[in-house]
């Protein structure tokens, strides 16, 4: 297990000894043992935190709601900065799942994720145990959940690999479907519209350079931001915090070490 330390932040980080059996998923490993008001800063992916060992997570949400222990939420969790994790001796695997496979390991609409509670079964206290049990369970509820449209891949698959720099309008002419139809199988089957989707995938590749220690001015015109100002305003709108207070964000610096390949959006 390796220390990550940022701030008054130190976290032990496990990541797996092999790749997820399916392709989008990805996993990593979390021994806090204090947890402090930790700001959830969103992400295009949709996530599972599986809840381990005696500590138990807490979520802080929108409107005084509070939710402990197992949770799965939908792409963006944290807009705003409406959502901030706290907890004491806190040892949890966190699972990214690209949104277009999202829907076949969880059954539901993407759309009705909102901090919704779930249960892993199993007693394991290795960390390789653990990835491996939650493993096998995306992997059999994967094999039997219904696919997304290929043309909904495909306009998520456009939207990653430019780094949300895609124009959307022009997305459902390349599908050969009307705007109409493209808009509602996207929203249903992944989450968010295609719209969102481009401005949350943007985000993140803004926020990371931020964290890497790259000027906002710099960012914003190689990311696709009208000016600094632009950008101020959208990572305000994710975060509710600016450029420079997110640049700091544990939550966005420990991606190095637990997710090195540098992707939480799934395959490109």
């Amino acid at each position: 297990m390796r220390t990550f330390v940022r701030g008054a932040a130190m976290w032990g980080v496990e990541c797996p000894q092999r790749p997820s059996r399916v392709t989008g998923v990805t996993m990593a490993g979390f021994h806090v043992p204090n947890l402090e008001t930790l700001r959830i800063v969103p992400h295009p992916a949709v996530t599972l935190l599986l809840e381990f060992g005696a500590g138990s997570p807490l979520l802080d949400c929108p409107a005084g709601r509070q939710q402990r222990g197992s949770i799965v939420a939908g792409p963006g969790l944290g807009s705003g900065g409406a959502v901030r994790a706290q907890g004491e001796n806190v040892e949890c695997v966190q699972v990214r799942l690209s949104p277009v496979i999202a829907r076949a390991i969880l059954g539901a609409s993407l759309a009705d994720l909102d901090g919704a509670v779930v249960t892993l079964g199993g007693d394991v206290s290795s960390w390789q145990d653990r990835f491996a049990l939650t493993d096998a369970l995306l992997a059999r509820r994967h094999e039997a959940g219904p696919p997304v449209d290929p043309e909904v891949a495909w306009a998520w698959h456009r939207i990653v690999v430019s780094r949300g720099l895609t124009r959307v309008d022009g997305l459902a002419a390349e599908v050969g479907w009307s705007r109409k139809r493209l808009w509602s199988r996207f929203r249903s089957q992944l989450g968010l519209p295609p719209k969102r989707a481009v401005k949350l995938v943007r985000f993140d590749h803004a926020a990371h350079r931020l964290v890497a220690g790259e000027g906002a001015a710099q960012v914003a015109a190689d990311t696709g931001y009208a000016d600094q100002s632009h950008l101020h305003r959208d990572v305000m709108a994710f975060t509710g915090a600016t450029p420079a207070t997110v640049a700091g964000e544990p939550f966005l610096a420990v991606d190095d070490i637990a997710w090195p390949s540098g992707s939480a959006c799934g395959p490109r």
